[in-house]
């Protein structure tokens, strides 16, 4: 196995890679039949949103001795476009039926390979190679089949797709196990894989696990932090005030930070962001998390009507936002916000996913950009909200690395207010003026009459 990083990704995004990598299937990599693998899958509940199987594996040698051993937790999420051209997220779990053809031992001049096979038709593998002290991994390859319809409903394209990542990890020596319960994932091609819970020893010597263990960076406890994100006013109910307790956390203090963020299609600036993010967690104890954009890099897809912007706040927190065009065969069109996706790594001890894709938000004419300056909230799910702060945002037709001419919210939109508090002002007064008026009238009528 390999270990988790924190670098960035050679051919991926700009994620750490966590496990090192399978190999595609080449020359020399051939199982050998004197390897007799053995696999043990234990069906784990994790106290999040989702129940996950941990899987081990001992790869034995011909000597019935054990030259490759893991153990680790994964799950994949993946976006993938239907036959009506809209693009949905779907999350793939390991399955009880998970077989392991193909581990290979290695040696000296063959990798090692630790490679499982799951569900309908989904496989991934991983591949190490070792020198005179150390061993590392090469290639995470991973394979998902969208026939599996029970996944991937309504897909489009049909069959295996593989995802091929080269492992950058760091070595590890040679007789120590690898160690890493922190949740790491790798990033490419619209498939987000994510690790956790992982012990690996490849090229083991004399059948026996070592004991002294290499530990990931996230493990370390003096190590500082991959990215700490801004935590504000974790509350719990009071038990001194007769005050109900409040559904959801209070606002931090301050606002977050605005970041600046920006993708681009070979040289040009295809998308453009500016924003303040705050995530709203009310799942167990209420938590409030600002995104630093210090800390957070920006990744995603450009399209003619479909565009994609992924935050990623340190390995920590993964928001993305999906834009679409309507009524794209119209000779007016608009675009607007269709799906939000939020995941948590490392928060609690658990990984936590929410996605919406029922959004009709943000919306403005094609060519120009969306602002709102004020507040606003996005609903996830009952336990996630995403809060924006001063948001300007053009996912479509970018020119000249700039924003174009800004469609404003209605909250920002002061121009229109003033002009309806006057105007209810004047017609108060203009109000009072008649009754004023009538109610003289009639005293005068009442007095002449008496006359």
């Amino acid at each position: 196995m390999a270990r988790f990083l924190s670098g960035p990704l050679a051919s991926a995004a700009r994620h750490s890679l966590l496990l090192g990598a399978p190999a595609p299937a080449a020359g020399g990599m051939e199982p050998r039949a004197s390897c007799l693998p053995f696999l043990l899958l234990l069906l784990l509940g994790t106290s999040g949103f989702f129940q996950s199987y941990a899987v081990e594996v001992d790869v034995k040698d011909a000597s019935n001795a054990t030259c490759l051993y893991a153990e680790w937790m994964m799950r994949f999420l993946i976006k993938y476009e239907t036959n009506s051209s809209d693009y949905k997220n779907t999350t793939l779990h390991l399955s009880s039926s998970v077989t392991h053809n193909g581990s290979v031992c290695g040696n000296d001049t063959q990798a090692a390979l630790l490679a499982v096979q799951f569900g309908e038709g989904h496989s991934w593998s991983i591949n190490f190679t070792k020198t005179n002290e150390t061993y590392q991994g090469d290639f995470i390859t991973f394979t998902y089949n969208t026939n599996d319809t029970a996944v991937f409903p309504d897909a489009k394209r049909k069959g295996p797709i593989t995802i091929v990542v080269k492992d950058i990890m760091h070595p590890v020596q040679l007789n120590n196990v690898f160690v890493c319960h922190n949740t790491d994932f790798v990033e490419a091609e619209n498939v987000t894989q994510i690790f956790w819970n992982v012990t690996v020893q490849a090229f083991v010597q004399n059948g026996t696990i070592s004991k002294k263990e290499s530990r990931c960076h996230a493990d370390t406890p003096t190590s500082a932090p991959t990215v700490p994100p801004t935590v504000a006013n974790v509350t719990t109910a009071s038990t001194t005030t007769l005050s109900p307790a409040p559904t959801t956390a209070p606002k931090p203090v301050e606002n977050p930070d605005t970041g600046n963020y920006s993708l681009k299609s070979g040289n040009k600036t295809c998308f453009l962001a500016t924003v303040g993010l705050q995530l709203n967690v009310s799942r167990d104890k209420p938590l409030l998390i600002n995104i630093n954009p210090k800390t957070t890099s920006a990744d995603g897809t450009c399209g003619n009507t479909t565009a994609t912007l992924k935050l990623n706040d340190g390995n920590s927190t993964l928001i993305s936002f999906t834009f679409v065009v309507k009524n794209a065969s119209a000779s007016v069109q608009k675009f607007y916000l269709k799906e939000v996706n939020v995941t948590l790594l490392n928060r609690l001890n658990v990984i936590s996913n929410a996605d919406n894709n029922n959004f009709s938000k943000w919306d403005a004419y094609l060519g120009s950009s969306y602002m709102c300056r004020k507040e606003q909230t996005l609903e996830i799910n009952e336990d996630f909200q995403v809060h924006t702060f001063n948001l300007w945002i053009q996912p479509f037709l970018v020119k000249a690395n700039k924003f174009s001419t800004a469609q404003e919210c209605s909250l920002d939109d002061d121009s229109i207010l003033i002009p309806i508090v006057v105007g209810a002002a004047l017609a108060g007064l203009i109000a009072i003026i008649v009754v004023a008026y009538i109610i003289g009238r009639r005293k005068s009528y009442a007095g002449y009459q008496t006359l």
